[in-house]
C-alpha cells in the first residue's frame, strides 16, 4: 500500500482526518491516545471506494457483506473506555465483530495483542489482507460465532462487542480476565452501552449511553 494511499487527497487528506479528530475531542472525547489512534488509521482505506470521500463524516457507511463501519465517535467511546482502565500496551483484547477491521486496527495501536472473531468468511479474508497491507501485525483472527468467544486464549483483559446482544453472552463474561473491563451495546430494539468489570466472581456492571448497533447473530457465514 502506497504513502499516497495512506495519506489520503483531498475528502481523504490527513487535514480531513484531523477535523474529524478535533470533532471527536468537542464532544468529550478527552483520552489522548485514543484521538492519537484515530488521527493514523486511515478510516477511508475501510470504506468502500464509493464512500471514501465521507469516510471522515461522524457516520456509520455500508461495506461490503451488507455490513456498516460504525461511526467515528462510537468507535472512540467504546475504545476510551477500555483504554481508559487496562495498563497501557501490556492488555490482551478479544474483539467480536472484526467487520472491515477499522475498530480492529484502532485497538492493535493501543495493546499488545488483539484477537478478533468474524462470522462472515468472505468479510474475514478480505479483512486480513487489509490490515496486513497496512502493516497491523500484533492480531490475530478467526472466523467463528464470536457469543462463544475464544477460550484458547482466554482470559482477556478487556473485550469489545461490536454487535448488539440481548444480555451478555455466558462464555464471553467467563472469559474476562479478573479485574478485567468487556464494553457491549445490550438489548434489542432499545440498547444501552454497557460496561462490566470482573470482580472475583461477580460482574459489576455500568450503565453509559443509548445507542444503535446491528444485532450479533449466531453461527458462520461461509
Amino acid at each position: 500500500m502506497s504513502s499516497r494511499d495512506l495519506q489520503g487527497i483531498g475528502m481523504t487528506s490527513l487535514r480531513t482526518r484531523e477535523r474529524m479528530v478535533q470533532r471527536l475531542g468537542d464532544l468529550g472525547i478527552s483520552n489522548l491516545r485514543v484521538l492519537e489512534a484515530l488521527l493514523h488509521v486511515p478510516r477511508h482505506l475501510f470504506v468502500e471506494e464509493a464512500f471514501a470521500h465521507r469516510a471522515y463524516e461522524d457516520a456509520a457507511l455500508p461495506i461490503a457483506f451488507n455490513q456498516t463501519i460504525s461511526q467515528p465517535w462510537i468507535v472512540a467511546r467504546m475504545t476510551e473506555v477500555l483504554v481508559s482502565a487496562l495498563p497501557e500496551g501490556t492488555a490482551k483484547v478479544l474483539e467480536i465483530g472484526t467487520g472491515c477491521g477499522y475498530q480492529t486496527a484502532i485497538l492493535a495501536r493501543l495493546f499488545a495483542h488483539v484477537y478478533s472473531i468474524e462470522r462472515i468468511a468472505p468479510l474475514l479474508d478480505r479483512t486480513q489482507t487489509r490490515l496486513r497491507g497496512l502493516g497491523v501485525h500484533n492480531l490475530t483472527l478467526k472466523c467463528a460465532d464470536g457469543s462463544f468467544g475464544w477460550s484458547r486464549h482466554a482470559p482477556f483483559d478487556g473485550i469489545l462487542i461490536t454487535a448488539a446482544a440481548p444480555a451478555l453472552p455466558a462464555a464471553l463474561g467467563r472469559q474476562l480476565a479478573e479485574g478485567g473491563v468487556l464494553v457491549l451495546p445490550e438489548g434489542g430494539q432499545q440498547q444501552t452501552l454497557k460496561v462490566y468489570r470482573k470482580r472475583g466472581e461477580r460482574l459489576e456492571v455500568q450503565e453509559l449511553e443509548p445507542v444503535r448497533f446491528v444485532p450479533l447473530l449466531a453461527g458462520v457465514e461461509r
